[in-house]
């Protein structure tokens, strides 16, 4: 059976992008407007990976990360962030809430393919 993604992001055309690269890999893709939706979505089903945004309205990847890490459904799914922040300050805060890695926008779709297989297969 196909591993679930769970995307969030508040950007339509790279949410777009993000889930045609990985249903075009073969994973089922789930998408996500912001971090309560996509807390909302989590809540509902488990998913195999959570790749989030940090920069978002409502809730941020940040704050979605450590509400996903208090759900005992979700401490050891791997979450990764794909975000524009690339300072090694975000990316500790980001190691911090409990995330396992993390990518830069604009984002290579190969890379990111490369990156998710490695981290469920």
């Amino acid at each position: 059976m196909a591993k679930t993604i769970l995307a969030v992001d508040d950007s339509g055309s790279l949410r777009q992008m993000v889930v045609f690269s990985l249903r075009a890999a073969g994973y089922q893709v789930v998408e996500a407007v912001d971090g309560q939706d996509g807390l909302e979505q989590a809540s509902a089903q488990v998913f195999d990976l959570v790749l989030t945004d940090q920069n978002m309205p409502r809730m941020d990847g940040l704050a979605l990360i450590r509400a996903l890490r208090a759900m005992p459904t979700y401490q050891r799914v791997p979450i990764l962030m794909l975000t524009t922040e690339s300072s090694d300050e975000m990316k500790a805060k980001g190691k911090a809430a409990g995330a396992n890695g993390w990518l830069v926008k604009p984002f290579d779709p190969q890379r990111l393919i490369d990156v998710v297989k490695k981290v469920i297969g």
